[in-house]
């Protein structure tokens, strides 16, 4: 029960801050938001009409063909949210008549990063504001299309039509304000907690894991691997390490052999041993006995 009450809470206020950005960031300088919100934006604009109202009534035969084509489950999920980021992008219309900058660009940047976070909220707890994401799941069902591209397709037609209705100099402030909103709503979406994912191939993978288990008190695995020229035998090392480790693990790899391969990936979330798990937990599980986390390391975050 009190789950489901702070998942509508985080609904709420993200749907108010990513509206909120719109209306006092993008609409006084003539800027869109992506998705149906455009368009509502757009019916603000030439004709005075509640752009959250407009959005909503555009929501509505696409949330009666999901009812019909992704089932009642689906609907039930994203009816909350697009209904209440409607009602709170009309609810802060007023404040579209309050200057916060006249610069266009700082206009373009904060709004597309308040835009972000407020969505990014919605991503991170697994709702969406309905709109082009209903369409786009639609599509993907039935025609196999990524969702990111029909997305950006019609996010794109409501460029096309901003610029022939506006200008073309308000519709490339907006791309900018789109791109910021996508790379900030992935970010939180994804969330801060950035490490890099490391892969060792070397002709001494023991002392390499030994290293990484005893001075970098990190863990580590061994994949088994085969070489394409030699087909010889291998043990590849894999381990994750935070972003401030990643020079310590260099130089512990270089003085064990110079000659290692690696390969740093990004890892945006890690979960489990040695990350999110506290040191109560292996405190308690040796107290009950539980072999599983014995003798397993673990970070405090200190």
């Amino acid at each position: 029960m009190l789950k489901n009450i702070l998942h509508y809470i985080c609904v709420v206020i993200g749907c108010l801050i990513a509206a909120g950005s719109i209306n006092v960031f993008l609409v006084q300088h003539h800027l869109l938001s992506g998705g149906l919100a455009g368009i509502g934006i757009i019916s603000y604009y030439l004709f005075g009409l509640p752009a959250g109202t407009v959005t909503l009534a555009l929501n509505v035969p696409l949330l009666i063909a999901a009812w019909r084509m992704l089932g009642k489950k689906y609907v039930a999920e994203v009816l909350f949210a697009t209904v209440m980021f409607s009602v709170c992008l009309d609810a802060t219309e007023f404040l579209n008549h309050h200057y916060v900058t006249d610069d266009i660009l700082l206009a373009a940047i904060y709004g597309g990063v308040f835009n972000g976070i407020g969505f990014g909220i919605l991503f991170r707890i697994g709702a969406n504001s309905g709109g082009m994401d209903i369409a786009a799941a639609i599509v993907k069902k039935y025609y196999s299309f990524n969702m990111g591209e029909v997305v950006f397709g019609i996010n794109c037609c409501i460029m096309i039509l901003a610029a022939f209705l506006f200008g073309p100099a308000p519709a490339m402030y907006t791309l900018i304000s789109m791109f910021i909103a996508g790379r900030v709503s992935d970010m939180l979406a994804a969330g801060f907690n950035h490490r890099k994912a490391v892969i060792i191939i070397s002709q001494y993978p023991e002392q390499i894991a030994d290293g990484i288990i005893h001075r970098l008190e990190r863990g580590a695995t061994f994949l088994n691997g085969a070489g394409a020229f030699y087909r010889d035998d291998k043990k590849v090392v894999f381990s994750v390490v935070r972003m401030t480790e990643i020079a310590r693990l260099k130089n512990l790899i270089y003085d064990v052999d110079p000659t290692a391969f690696m390969i740093f990936i990004d890892a945006n979330e890690v979960m489990g041993r040695g990350f999110t798990l506290s040191r109560q937990i292996v405190t308690d599980a040796r107290a009950a006995g539980d072999s599983r986390l014995i003798g397993s390391r673990f970070d405090d975050g200190q």
